[in-house]
């Protein structure tokens, strides 16, 4: 690999922050372009701001700190960028989406101010320093994690619709028998304390984990500070915490890696006869997340939450009337989780990869043949 050299971040970029405008939530008119936040698409909109390729970099909330989910991420295409998000393209020093993926490696806590919320200024983005090599080394490694990630991006279209599919099969508008949750399903409430556990590693099932491609994060045990529920067999979580943004997810602990949810999570187990697809199928149905949705607790937007109770209490449609179509859910349900779980490990070998390709350890060539071979 050719020299690294030391910039900051304004010396390789163009910023376009003026071009930026927030909308209010109730200002919003529906449409087909994203609008973007800190940490990705928020909405969809009517209108664009932006018509090519961007990189935005998340300007101020805790994650900045925390880095749960990546910092940095790529926009391209039409779309619009609230005032929660810097957006920058690459000069001819630098790649775009290479300055993605080094500022996601990069340690940036010595550039953030504010004591509670963290905030990343754009004077304090442009002096971030990062060590490159020459333009041709960063579009030749853009091009092999641009394979694993395009790749990944390929494999949640194809989950996607699959679970639209899924959906579409159970659809209230298909089946006209309806029965209470609790007639199919139970909660499980073990709780563990995950200071307390043994175990290398678990696999942590978070509200941020589902939003950001509906993969656990596989973690040491003492990195959780609070208790959480014990998954101990196939489930269907279930978010108490805003039930009108969707989140359903068809869980299949993995062998010999404890998973652990959080508890703003319900952990719903199906009934004897039943699958945790068919539940999920039921659960997952807007229908019943409107009628969630109406029934919260809570006067902050952000801290709405529907009791267990009503939950357990609302109907469903019932899947024991599903017969054949069961066997099509299932099958479904376990094309999606295969491609989830191949993007898992399509999004580690990337990470284990880039530290090496972006220090020189690892040369490109050999990187080419790692992700032939796995791809």
């Amino acid at each position: 690999m050719s020299r690294l050299r030391a910039f900051t971040l304004g010396e390789v970029t163009r910023n376009f922050d003026a071009v930026r405008v927030p909308i209010k939530s109730t200002d919003r008119i529906p449409g087909p372009y994203p609008y973007y936040g800190a940490s990705g698409i928020v909405d969809q909109v009517n209108e664009y701001l932006f018509d090519g390729e961007y990189l935005l970099v998340a300007e101020d909330g805790e994650n900045l700190r925390t880095r749960k989910t990546p910092v940095a991420f790529v926009a391209t295409g039409r779309f619009w960028v609230n005032n929660h998000a810097h957006v920058v393209q690459a000069n001819q020093f630098a790649n775009t989406r290479y300055l993605g993926y080094a500022l996601n490696q990069a340690d940036i806590s010595g550039y953030l101010s504010g004591s509670t919320q963290p905030k990343l200024t754009q004077a304090a983005l442009n002096s971030i320093t990062l060590r490159l090599p020459s333009r041709a080394v960063q579009d030749a490694v853009v091009a092999v994690l641009v394979a694993l990630d395009d790749k990944i991006a390929l494999n949640e279209r194809i989950a996607a619709t699959g679970e639209k599919l899924v959906l579409a099969m159970a659809s209230g508008k298909q089946w006209a028998s309806r029965v209470r949750l609790d007639e199919i399903g139970s909660l499980s409430k073990e709780q563990v304390s995950p200071a307390e556990m043994a175990d290398r590693q678990v696999d942590h099932y978070s509200l941020p984990a589902f939003d950001t491609g509906k993969s656990p994060e596989r973690v040491a045990p003492e990195t959780i500070k609070s208790n959480k529920f014990l998954i101990s067999r196939p489930s269907v979580l279930l978010s108490k915490l805003n039930p009108d943004i969707p989140r359903v997810w068809d869980v299949e602990p993995q062998s010999g890696t404890p998973a652990l949810a959080s508890t703003e999570f319900l952990v719903l187990v199906p009934r004897a006869g039943l699958t945790p697809h068919e539940l999920w199928a039921v659960i997952a149905q807007q229908e019943f997340l409107d009628t969630l949705a109406s029934k919260v607790t809570g006067t902050s937007k952000s801290h709405q939450r529907v009791r267990p109770a009503e939950v357990l209490s609302a109907e469903v449609v019932d899947p024991r009337q599903f017969g054949e179509t069961s066997l099509r859910i299932q099958t479904l349900a376990r094309s999606v989780a295969a491609m989830r779980q191949e993007s898992r490990a399509l999004a580690a070998l990337r990470d284990t990869l880039l530290p090496q390709l972006m220090s020189g350890r690892l040369r490109v060539r050999d990187a080419e043949k790692i992700v032939e071979d796995e791809t």
